[in-house]
């Protein structure tokens, strides 16, 4: 279609359009009913069938911030055929469910009702049997909402964990690895609990490459880390000093063979296990593509795999953005480069933020005084780091409004504080809890057809 000469004004209202859109395409509700249905006493998921009438028991489990809907739709869909349900949701994220008891739980950093909610979920599969189905509803978040060490660990011990490692820079799947190896849930240790039941994992994914063993740290999928791959992680990141106690005794004794190592590829617990990924991150980005050039702009997908360190995938992101100004490529102007994946940021300061906020705030200080450029990073689940936020949106005139403030910005990213930079200035995006996961959204805007303002 013909492009409109579009300010910047318009531009940010366009940024905000296509970062919606491309959330409302990972609607958990909708993926369940894509993949799922009801036929007769047949349910049918994506090529799977299974004949109702052979099960003595259903039983829905699951964890994560998409739970909450997915549960919903199971219930729609087989109402008083579910014998017994339990999930954990992040606090805030709860719904209305009949049959399937919701527990409210803590999430970056697990806390009391998880634990409670991850021993239930634990005793409900390991009392299945061979005749039973189980239901398990996967999604990012899960491995915070299914907190259940090894004896010896306690929860502050693993509530300490996590903290070291959600600051250390560690990426997602070593973050997960290690979890997997102190957790008895996790890393394929709920579907050795659930056989000889049949059971079926429907996956939102959250993760760069959809790694099923990655996604809530995998409690139905053959785990591909080790206790030695776990150490090497602590080295790598100097945590020997940071861990407590009992975890690196955890570890050093899952290397001497005095724990069991996680399930892997070829266990029998996975012969009636059933792993199925129904969302992820690049079906949000497709939709942000169509209302992109609904709009009227030319639009690229970047990646839906960027991860490392933030400010470093900003100064790419920008640097694509002033190709565009100076040369027309990679596509020529007015134009959408769409990306989404995971970064990390290693925290140095005593702010308050998150990878998307930085994100924003590293760009925009890439941008200043450029033409025309607005730049959108965004979590799909609404939530920034430690933040109510869920990211920022900046453009070529951020900066000199944070200057006319008082706003030096370099001090705030030297302190982490970018949820304060941009809260300061208004532009925080805020969506409330979506309910969904899938990774975070970047999106950057080229239109040199205008003026600055």
């Amino acid at each position: 279609m013909k492009s409109k000469i579009k300010n910047i004004a318009q531009m940010r209202k366009d940024a905000e359009e296509i970062f919606y859109s491309g959330l409302r395409a990972v609607d958990p509700g909708l993926a369940v009913r894509r993949y799922c249905r009801l036929e007769d006493n047949h349910l049918f998921i994506a090529d799977l069938s299974y004949d109702l009438s052979e099960y003595k028991n259903i039983f829905v489990i699951g964890a994560g911030k998409a739970a909450t809907p997915m549960a919903s739709e199971i219930e729609n869909l087989l109402g008083n055929r579910i014998t017994k349900g339990l999930i954990n949701v992040k606090y805030g994220y709860a719904g209305k469910l009949n049959q399937i008891r919701l527990t409210e739980a803590g999430h970056p950093v697990p806390d009391e009702n998880g634990e409670k909610g991850a021993k239930d979920i634990l005793s409900l599969v390991t009392n299945a049997g061979k005749d039973d189905l189980i239901i398990c509803l996967i999604s990012g978040g899960g491995s915070a909402l299914l907190p259940l060490s090894f004896p010896g660990i306690t929860l502050q011990d693993k509530q300490k964990t996590i903290n070291v490692l959600l600051y250390c820079g560690a990426a997602i799947h070593e973050i997960n690895a290690l979890r997997k190896h102190i957790s008895m849930i996790k890393g394929g240790r709920l579907a050795r609990a659930a056989y000889p039941a049949e059971s079926i994992s429907l996956i939102l994914s959250d993760v760069v490459g959809d790694a099923l063993d990655v996604i809530a740290s995998g409690p139905t999928v053959p785990d591909s880390s080790s206790f030695d791959e776990c150490m090497e992680i602590i080295e790598k990141y100097k945590l020997q000093e940071k861990l407590p106690l009992s975890v690196i005794k955890h570890i050093k004794d899952g290397i001497a063979g005095k724990v069991p190592e996680t399930p892997k590829s070829g266990d029998k617990a996975f012969d009636k296990t059933h792993n199925l990924i129904i969302g992820s991150n690049i079906e949000a980005i497709l939709e942000a593509k169509k209302k992109s050039e609904a709009l009227g702009y030319k639009t690229m997908i970047l990646s839906s795999m960027i991860e490392g360190d933030t400010t470093s995938a900003a100064h790419v992101h920008c640097a694509i953005a002033k190709e565009i100004i100076k040369t027309g490529n990679p596509i020529p102007s007015p134009a959408c480069i769409l990306s989404g994946g995971e970064t990390t940021v290693a925290v140095k300061g005593k702010g308050l933020g998150g990878r998307n906020q930085e994100f924003a705030l590293a760009a925009a200080v890439e941008i200043d005084r450029a033409q025309n450029i607005v730049v959108m990073s965004g979590g799909t689940d609404g939530t920034d780091g430690p933040t109510d936020a869920a990211g920022a949106i900046a453009d070529t005139n951020t900066l000199s409004r944070a200057v006319d403030m008082g706003l030096n910005p370099d001090h705030f990213l030297a302190d982490n504080d970018s949820y304060h930079f941009f809260q300061k200035l208004g532009d925080l995006l805020i969506t409330g809890p979506t309910n969904t996961n899938v990774m975070d959204l970047r999106i950057l805007l080229v239109n040199t057809q205008i003026s600055r303002h």
